[in-house]
């Protein structure tokens, strides 16, 4: 199971370490200048090992491509500065609307936001989502740039990307990479969002890019960068792991916050109960059944658990065919479903039963802290 330590990626801004500029590499189908070879069908020698025929593959040149995805997304990119810190943000409508990430304006008494044209202005919290790491801040004015969404839904991974944003306050600063692994369940620790389905890119994301734009060839924002993993042996950021939150879940928060001021829905399964996760010390100390899985230390009123008669002091063991050792499991697991949802929960209980329970899964309240 994948769970890197993962930080939040908002900048200090009483901290500068270094400057970093990527350029994009990758391939398109057409628009070729040069050649390269590549194998053709195979031949077997005498030895009996297989050769490869050598053909030609046009690879194409694609500068413009690159340069015309960050013209057109560039104007679009803003620096968000609080008095706790700087990131990046996105303007998503001409009116003043701009997304960035929950952690870059948490808790901050006073919010600025710069244009690419150098311009700075006020800007109001318009709403939060800190289940999702999202926010939705304003500025007063009019006829904005704003950037294009594509369907994030539609990524393969070792496709080209581009993160642009406002790394350690240098701003307007473009990397690339790839899209090195999609559906990431990633948790930005105690008190922070969990996020399912991340974007894992290669792109160089340092602090500063949260809030910023993650796009494709086409000109399109797939994501928001908004982790980077953490290398435990230095405690310092792992080179080339970040991950971004999908553009669709960005599109749905983004446009109810906006409506609203507000998340009605969140869009996540939800098993109804407050667990803990279970180890031989904790299992030791409350005389516990086995030594692994997620106890129960309440349910939620009229939840899907409580409905299917789970209870509390039940330690949950499977979801599924799925063995649940520890509360970031079940997270994994719910990520994958969703409200709806029938799932089959297998528990152990005090007295040592293995039960199993079929739950219907509800929604997970929108959080405004």
């Amino acid at each position: 199971m994948f769970r890197p330590t993962i930080h939040p990626i908002r900048r200090r801004r009483d901290v500068f370490l270094a400057v970093w500029f990527g350029f994009a590499v990758g391939a398109l189908a057409s628009c070729a200048s040069n050649t390269i070879q590549s194998a053709g069908p195979a031949a077997t020698t005498t030895s009996g090992l297989a050769l490869a025929s050598q053909s030609t593959v046009p690879v194409p040149n694609i500068d413009k491509y690159r340069e015309n995805a960050v013209n057109t997304v560039g104007p679009a990119i803003v620096e968000v500065k609080t008095n706790r810190g700087l990131g990046s943000g996105v303007i998503i409508r001409p009116n003043g609307y701009i997304v960035t990430n929950h952690h870059v304006v948490e808790g901050a008494s006073s919010v600025s936001v710069t244009l690419a044209n150098g311009r700075t202005l006020h800007a109001t919290v318009r709403g939060i989502d800190a289940v999702d790491d999202l926010a939705v801040v304003k500025v007063s004015t009019d006829h904005l740039p704003v950037a294009s969404f594509g369907d994030s839904t539609k990524l393969n991974v070792g496709q080209t990307v581009m993160a642009i944003g406002n790394p350690l306050g240098v701003t307007h600063t473009v990397t690339d990479g790839i899209v090195s692994a999609l559906n990431r369940t990633v948790s930005e620790g105690q008190g922070g969002g969990s996020i399912p389905n991340a974007i894992q890119t290669s792109a160089p994301i340092n602090p500063g890019n949260s809030g910023g734009a993650l796009i494709n060839l086409g000109g399109q924002v797939v994501g928001i960068p908004t982790l980077t993993a953490v290398d435990p042996e230095f405690n310092a950021p792992a080179a080339g792991i970040g991950f971004a939150i999908p553009s669709n879940v960005v599109t749905r928060i983004a446009s109810q916050i906006i409506q609203k001021g507000k998340v009605v829905h969140t869009g996540r399964a939800a098993i109804g109960v407050y667990v803990v996760s279970v180890n031989p010390n904790l299992a030791a100390q409350y005389g516990l059944q086995v030594d692994h899985g997620t106890l129960i230390a309440k349910l939620a009123a009229n939840g899907g658990a409580a409905r299917a008669g789970l209870k509390k002091g039940d330690v949950i063991v499977k979801v599924n065919n799925t063995t649940i050792g520890s509360e970031s499991d079940l997270l994994d697991v719910l990520a994958k479903h969703s409200p709806g949802d029938k799932i089959q929960v297998t528990v152990v209980t005090p007295g040592g039963q293995h039960k199993t329970y079929s739950v219907k899964l509800g929604e997970l309240p929108a959080s405004t802290k």
